[in-house]
């Protein structure tokens, strides 16, 4: 393992994947694909190695107390490894989106223009944790024709380096440029700041991880960056809602993987079917292991007297991403109430409203300003996977250049190219 130590050595990555890109942009689809498929075999048929690998990093981490939600996050599993080389594949199929016609025009003087679609040069990213991360983001890049420049945390170094290793010796054998998919593996945190200087070498910068990371990338970084992956997510149940319906989607988005962005932290549920429907939700929610922060009013509907584990909430569990089985619960008046409590608590990641009333579904799903709204369905559908992009490098909950999960389209700019026969302008 070469260990990048000097800022030196972090410029000379940067600028071999530079050159990397150029190369990569110039490159077919069916060598692309090619890489992506020896990826995903690799990732199946080195199953021990990789395993191994992750063993130390998460027992290293667990020794050291780090918390349920990030251990979680960290394991891999023989299930998650064969996931993730399915993700693989499916982004190898997809359509290359490089050279795309995105919209054609011929202007009066006879000119045609064509609005095509390329690469953005080379993705940086600097993620926590999760390691499967690292394969999503360099097989993105590769079949979009981006070079990638990756760091990942201690807390993974050796998972990443692992799947690195194959990574590149996948890349090299299908002809692609070795420096596609670079990754600094020293975990000495004064290369972060060197990484975020790197204008002229990173193209687009990509954090995953908490708040305290993302926000210190978005306001030290020198390169445009995409910033998301924060998860304050809602569910309101409205008084038009199908109550089967309701504790389905919610024990759902709460319970499956709890200790992910796009999983339920706040229960939303109008006064009028409160009643009805709050105490089974509490028994099922509490029955699996969840701890219900209430306000008053659902206090009072399912408080200790049921011997759930329920507490009442207090100012702080609003608009806090739990990542764990807790979820505050608020009784609300209105949907206007509900559409205000998101707005002040949401951090624009996934709300959904559950109700069969088509004009509050409606309003909900025009008024709420988030990059994925649902209507009578769970917000664990937030990712690049299940929204048919194959993968993502990362969920955006900005407005400028990319919205949600981010998966190829969101991997390119594009270019104005003009045909002519001579025209000149007068």
């Amino acid at each position: 393992m070469t260990v990048i130590t000097t800022e030196e050595n972090l410029i000379s990555m940067g600028i071999a994947s530079q050159v990397a890109s150029r190369e990569l942009s110039r490159l077919s689809d069916s060598i692309k694909v090619q890489a992506l498929n020896n990826i995903a075999k690799a990732l199946e048929t080195n199953q021990g190695s990789i395993l191994e690998a992750n063993q130390l990093d998460f027992q290293q981490a667990k020794s050291q107390g780090m918390d349920e939600a990030m251990l979680d996050r960290l394991m891999l599993t023989p299930e998650r490894l064969l996931a993730t080389a399915k993700e693989v594949r499916n982004v190898a199929q997809l359509i290359d989106p490089v050279g795309q016609i995105i919209e054609t025009n011929t202007l009066y003087n006879g000119l045609i223009m064509e609005k095509r679609r390329v690469p953005l040069g080379v993705i940086g990213s600097i993620y926590e944790s999760r390691p499967n991360v690292t394969v999503d983001i360099a097989s993105l890049c590769i079949k979009s024709g981006n070079a990638c420049l990756l760091r990942g945390g201690k807390e993974s170094l050796y998972s990443n380096t692992a799947l690195i290793d194959l990574i590149q010796q996948c890349i090299k054998e299908s002809g692609l440029p070795i420096d596609s998919v670079q990754f600094v593996d020293n975990p000495d945190r004064h290369l972060v700041t060197a990484m975020l200087a790197m204008k002229e070498y990173i193209n687009l910068l990509i954090p995953r991880g908490g708040s305290a990371l993302v926000n210190f990338v978005g306001q030290n970084a020198t390169m445009p960056v995409v910033t998301g992956g924060i998860g304050v997510c809602h569910t309101y149940i409205d008084s038009y809602a199908d109550q089967e319906k309701a504790r389905k989607i919610v024990f759902n988005a709460k319970v499956q993987r709890p200790t992910v962005c796009n999983a339920l932290d706040g229960i939303i549920i109008h006064k009028d079917i409160a009643p009805a429907i709050l105490p089974s939700l509490a028994q099922d929610l509490c029955a699996a292991g969840v701890e219900l922060r209430c306000d008053a009013r659902a206090m009072a509907m399912v408080g200790p007297a049921q011997h759930l584990n329920v507490i009442p909430a207090n100012p702080n569990d609003w608009g806090t991403e739990f990542l764990s089985l807790v979820a505050a619960v608020k009784i609300v008046d209105s949907l206007q109430d509900a559409l205000d409590h998101i707005e002040n608590y949401g951090s624009g990641h996934s709300e959904a409203i559950i109700t069969e009333d088509t004009t509050s579904g409606e309003r909900f799903l025009n008024e709420v300003d988030a990059a994925a709204v649902y209507l009578n369905a769970s917000t664990r559908f937030t990712d690049g996977s299940e929204f048919g992009l194959g993968a993502e490098v990362g969920i955006s909950t900005q407005k400028f250049h990319a919205r949600g999960p981010m998966g190829l389209a969101e991997l390119t700019s594009y270019k104005w190219v003009i045909k002519g026969s001579g025209q000149i302008r007068e």
